[in-house]
């Protein structure tokens, strides 16, 4: 694996904690708190290895990321993007605001914070898929118009 790999490594570790997320959230919903604990730990677990790949990626290169296509499909990008990079910037705190209370027990905090920072989390999650398909796989630098 090299450098140049990791933005698909990164999108495969997204959509595979966005499928654990989604299902912590089903489990939850129907009393399986076991269930539930095991995906969103793996959820959790994900994240870190995706943040951990992302950061060794835009450390390790020097290219600059650029949307080239022209159009409705940038205007597209950029709208999913300019929501994506503050929300992705807050998710770590967030989660962290989430799993403590858990951690200690106090479900009655943790299910109350989670039920603002889940849907932020997920967005990211599925958003960040979404910019790696538009950059790199549905409108790669050198296509129609770019």
């Amino acid at each position: 694996m090299t450098i140049s790999d990791l933005p698909a490594l990164n999108a495969t570790l997204n959509s595979c904690a966005t499928v654990f997320l989604v299902a912590g959230l089903v489990f939850i919903k129907r009393g399986q708190k076991r269930a539930h604990i095991a995906c969103m730990a793996t959820a959790l677990l994900i994240s870190v290895a995706f943040l951990t790949s992302y950061t060794i990626y835009h450390y390790g290169t020097e290219a600059v990321t650029k949307f080239t296509h022209p159009g409705w499909p940038k205007a597209v990008y950029l709208s999913i993007l300019f929501t994506h990079i503050p929300l992705a910037a807050l998710t770590v705190p967030l989660v962290l605001m989430t799993v403590i209370p858990a951690l200690r027990r106090r479900f009655d905090r943790h299910k109350r914070v989670a039920r603002w920072i889940y849907p932020v989390w997920l967005y990211v999650s599925v958003t960040g898929v979404l910019v790696y398909l538009m950059l790199y796989r549905w409108f790669p630098p050198g296509a129609a118009g770019g």
